[in-house]
């Protein structure tokens, strides 16, 4: 796999194909950034993202973590101090999960989005969009269901971050393209460049296929959940054999194979009595899905592996939090 498609793999969109090609055949001190807001345990939501700076990293690019502690407070996620705490122990779970230290850059908000640069900044891109236009690219991310006057200013901080932080590709979920679309548009009017940007998918809901899946509502799986946890999430998960025929719903067992299993593990072993078929491995996600659509793999078989591979990868971080607890 070349370096465009190791940074592109499993994408939901990339914003250009083009200017990541550029980045991709010349990437050596190029820089790559997610934002994350400090506001809890790492869950399978950053580590999608997480996975992505795995990726980029073995494509020969230098990652850098925003550990987003003033859009942390602006989204009524805690004190500063609540916020920089959650915000260490985030940055060692990153760490415990695979990022490699020597290649990864963390960075408080705090450190420059203080400045009086990025302060004028910030109104310069108050005084050229319109209301409408931030509201709409906050809608998909903020706390709460009444937009509060922070929650219009936070997309316009995300879009000076890409310059602040000196980076070369943005990468967020799909929830973020409206975010990077007004940081593509609103950048070159203060004078700076346009970088490119990719988004990663969204995870159906874990029991239901139906929506994403929601930290807040209990039902994704993070690096606090124990074993038993863990298994007893995914063997309740929506997991059917066949398509939605009018494309509603989506099978989250498949989409975790797909976008965490597959990409951490070169490999994937069903292990399964004689008398069901005997041990069955597989090297890609299109196999596994193949035969789990077919009948060839049933999905009680197709959760204990998904269970047992996802316990492998949340386990370094799991351990680190129970020592950090002690």
């Amino acid at each position: 796999m070349d370096a465009y498609e190791l940074i592109t793999r499993n994408a939901d969109e990339v914003v250009t194909e083009d200017e990541v090609r550029e980045l991709a055949n010349d990437p050596d001190g190029k820089r790559v950034y997610v934002g994350y807001e400090p506001s809890g345990v790492l869950h399978l939501g950053h580590l999608l993202t997480a996975n992505k700076l795995i990726d980029c990293q073995n494509a020969g690019l230098e990652v850098v973590v925003l550990l987003a502690d003033v859009h942390a407070y602006l989204n009524g996620k805690g004190t500063f101090e609540e916020i920089r705490e959650i915000a260490e122990r985030m940055r060692a779970q990153f760490l415990a999960y695979g990022l490699d230290e020597e290649r990864t850059e963390f960075v408080y908000g705090s450190a420059y989005q203080l400045d009086e640069g990025y302060t004028l900044d910030v109104y310069e891109l108050e005084l050229s969009t319109t209301l409408n236009r931030a509201q709409r690219a906050m809608a998909e991310i903020q706390s709460g269901d009444t937009a509060k006057v922070s929650h219009v200013v936070y997309p316009l901080m995300q879009a000076l971050d890409i310059e602040y932080l000196d980076v070369d590709l943005a990468v967020g979920g799909l929830d973020q393209r409206k975010v990077h679309m007004l940081a593509r548009e609103g950048l070159p009017e203060l004078g700076y460049d346009v970088r490119p940007a990719i988004h990663t998918p969204i995870i159906a809901d874990l029991t239901t296929g139906d929506g994403k899946m929601s930290s807040s509502e209990g039902t994704t799986i993070s690096m606090e959940d124990s074993t038993d946890e863990l298994e007893a999430k995914v063997n309740s998960a929506f997991c059917p054999q066949t398509r939605d025929p009018e494309g509603d719903l989506e099978n989250p067992v498949l989409e975790l194979f797909e976008y965490h299993v597959f990409p951490r593990f070169e490999t994937v072993t069903v292990e399964r009595p004689d008398q069901y078929g005997g041990d069955v491995t597989y090297d890609s996600y299109e196999s596994l899905a193949t035969d789990l659509e077919s009948g060839e793999l049933h999905p009680a078989d197709a959760k204990s592996t998904l269970a047992a591979h996802l316990d492998e990868l949340i386990a370094p971080g799991r351990e680190l939090l129970a020592e950090m607890n002690e």
